[in-house]
């Protein structure tokens, strides 16, 4: 708005107007096809990592049941899990918000429970039934904590964050330019602008799904 006093009575005529507006109106329209692209890959790639929690959490229940069905053999297997899961829980989980999530798999508490799996010895096919589900489960937990690891990367690259930003700065700055210089006007791009703002948020905040205002809560069993 004060770059538009300064600039001459040619730069402002209707027919400049009309072309600026045509080159934003195709910068616009990137904009909201690439911000929408970019929600939509966040909040996808947030919902896949919340599944795969209720998922792990889910399986870790259901082998301490399976290994609590085995006998009082498992009590070694079951203190060693509940060890893992808690120390798994304050890495993903840390009590301060300052401290960043910890997803590197614990790959010692992993063999120390393979080690108390593996010496059972089962005495009738019940306790050979389930320790080979056990055996599963337990694998099928492995491999969801290494894709929890794999996918914290985030879904959107930094430099299309950057380049959608710059968009929508050419954009406000197109609208300041040709806009009245009044108080109803200022507001009104002051509220476009925090939207948008937020909008952008959303997907930084979606991108990071074990920290920030949005992270995923912490399951009831791996929270205690």
């Amino acid at each position: 708005m004060r770059l538009k006093a300064a600039l001459p009575e040619a730069h402002l005529s209707k027919e400049s107007e009309e072309t600026v507006k045509l080159a934003m109106g195709l910068i616009a329209t990137l904009t909201a096809l690439v911000l929408g692209l970019m929600i939509a890959s966040a909040k996808s790639s947030y919902d896949t990592n919340q599944s795969n929690v209720t998922m792990m959490a889910s399986k870790i229940s259901l082998l301490d049941r399976i290994l609590e069905l085995y006998g009082p053999d498992t009590v070694s297997a079951r203190e060693t899990l509940r060890r893992s899961v808690k120390h798994m829980a304050t890495r993903v989980w840390p009590s301060s918000l300052a401290a960043d999530a910890d997803l590197t798999p614990d790959k010692s508490s992993a063999e120390t429970l393979y080690q108390d799996i593996h010496s059972l010895s089962p005495r009738d096919d019940d306790q050979r039934v389930l320790k080979t589900q056990a055996f599963t489960i337990m694998t099928d937990i492995g491999q969801l904590r290494w894709l929890l690891f794999e996918q914290s990367s985030p879904s959107t690259s930094p430099i299309i964050t950057t380049v959608v930003v710059s968009w929508i700065a050419v954009l406000f700055f197109s609208f300041g330019l040709y806009a009245p210089s009044n108080g109803t006007v200022v507001v009104a791009l002051l509220a476009a602008a925090v939207s948008v703002a937020a909008s952008v948020f959303l997907v930084l905040e979606l991108d990071q799904p074990f920290g920030g205002l949005l992270q995923i809560p912490s399951p009831r069993m791996l929270g205690s």
